[in-house]
């Protein structure tokens, strides 16, 4: 299987649009999500300035966290589909968004996933009265031009922001411009921005680095040429088909997957920008346009704030395949102890949390730091990616605050 395969221009579906965004149906979907995600004990922290003191310990949350606008739009359109679409099947293109709580509502809902890494046989099942979900991440071309060509009714969910990297890359591509996408080859959002940059003829390039090491490659080989083969197999899963480094890195645009570390990315653009300055004595064809998701963003700066007045320990809550929220995590354990915990299940006890290791990339158990045992004063904070729900949230306040001998009553008093 070719990760990024030669991909062709959407192909428009003639079936009429059918609107689920209707007032009666979105009164009800509000109600229904609220009553899955939503948290009183989060909002009345949110009102606090995200800081609560019950004895000796400190509970503070980041300014910023949780659900972002896009998310909660293709939350929206899911739980619409299936009152809108009441009496037909209905699928979704992988996840909705990288959380496993969600998820699995969409599933109890009988909404049924699909492959996202390739066009299974499972597409060639679909009729023209199914309907199919697009995810927040978006899909690439051929997945659209497949779904269009059998009919079937489309909910399309894409976060505005990705759509707005997509006309950048498209633009690079009209203007035979290399795009540079810092992302994850094999992330469905970034599938889905490589897919676009082969514009509009399909005749595009790109080239997807995740790392700055890959991105020295990439420069050294700018400034000073080199193996061609051992370039393209380095990239084999990373570059459009019929990519030559000796032609296709003349010019080059910068783009990314959204929910990236904004630092890193800018480090990229400035590495690369470099190399061309040192090859061509100048940077014209060099190209950057900012695609970080400002959700993303807010969130990143939120918790680099918390991060400036003392902490013993952060707790970043979310899917662990949630880029956003990995890069939260990277951020937090560069000061103090932090643990990435999927829900407050993984708090099993004072001598046993399961946290995901991002270095090791698996699940490992720890013990609670001794700080937060005991009597001492403690200050803990929380903090959670654009894709994780306040119940989740709220969940972990409970539990850490269990963990202290805080019952759930002396925290709704202590936020009464």
């Amino acid at each position: 299987m070719l990760l990024y395969p030669r991909m062709a221009p959407i192909r428009e579906t003639n079936r009429p649009r059918v609107n689920i965004r209707r007032p009666d149906v979105m009164e009800l979907v509000t109600a229904e999500v609220a009553k899955h995600y939503r948290s009183s004990i989060v909002e009345r922290l949110r009102d606090r300035s995200g800081e609560i003191v019950i004895g000796q310990t400190t509970i503070r949350l980041a300014q910023e966290f949780g659900f972002c606008y896009g998310v909660e739009r293709a939350i929206d359109l899911a739980y619409a589909s299936r009152k809108v679409f009441s009496d037909n099947r209905i699928f979704l293109i992988g996840e909705i968004i990288h959380n496993p709580e969600v998820n699995r509502q969409l599933v109890e809902m009988g909404i049924v996933s699909l492959p996202w890494k390739e066009l299974s046989a499972d597409y060639d099942s679909l009729t023209p009265d199914d309907v199919v979900i697009v995810p927040a991440f978006g899909a690439p071309t051929h997945f659209m031009n497949r779904i269009n060509e059998i009919g079937c009714y489309v909910v399309d969910t894409t976060c505005g922001d990705v759509m707005k990297v997509w006309r950048r890359v498209r633009g690079y591509a009209k203007d035979g411009v290399t795009s540079l996408i810092h992302g994850k080859s094999n992330h469905e959002e970034t599938r889905a921005t490589a897919s676009r940059a082969l514009g509009e003829d399909g005749n595009g390039h790109f080239i997807v680095v995740l790392t700055l090491a890959e991105t020295d490659y990439v420069c050294d080989f700018i400034r000073n040429g080199g193996d061609r083969e051992a370039f393209l197999t380095k990239f084999v899963d990373a570059i459009s088909p019929g990519f030559d480094p000796l032609i296709h890195l003349r010019k080059i645009g910068v783009a990314n997957q959204t929910t990236m570390l904004k630092s890193e990315t800018e480090e990229i653009q400035n590495r690369v920008r470099a190399a061309m300055l040192a090859r061509d004595g100048n940077a014209e064809g060099f190209q950057v346009f900012d695609t970080i998701c400002g959700a993303t963003q807010e969130r990143q700066d939120a918790l680099f704030a918390m991060l400036r007045e003392h902490m013993d320990a952060l707790f970043v809550v979310g899917g662990y395949n949630s880029s956003n929220t990995a890069h939260l995590v990277e951020i937090g354990e560069q000061q103090l102890p932090t643990f990435f915990i999927r829900t407050a299940e993984c708090l099993k006890s004072i001598d046993e949390i399961i946290h995901y290791d991002l270095h090791e990339k698996r699940e490992i158990s720890s013990a609670y730091p001794k700080k937060l045992t005991g009597d001492a004063p403690a200050v803990i904070g929380i903090t959670a990616g654009a894709s994780c729900p306040n119940n989740l949230i709220e969940d972990t306040v409970v539990k850490i605050c269990a963990m202290r001998g805080i019952s759930r009553e002396e925290i709704e008093s202590a936020l009464a």
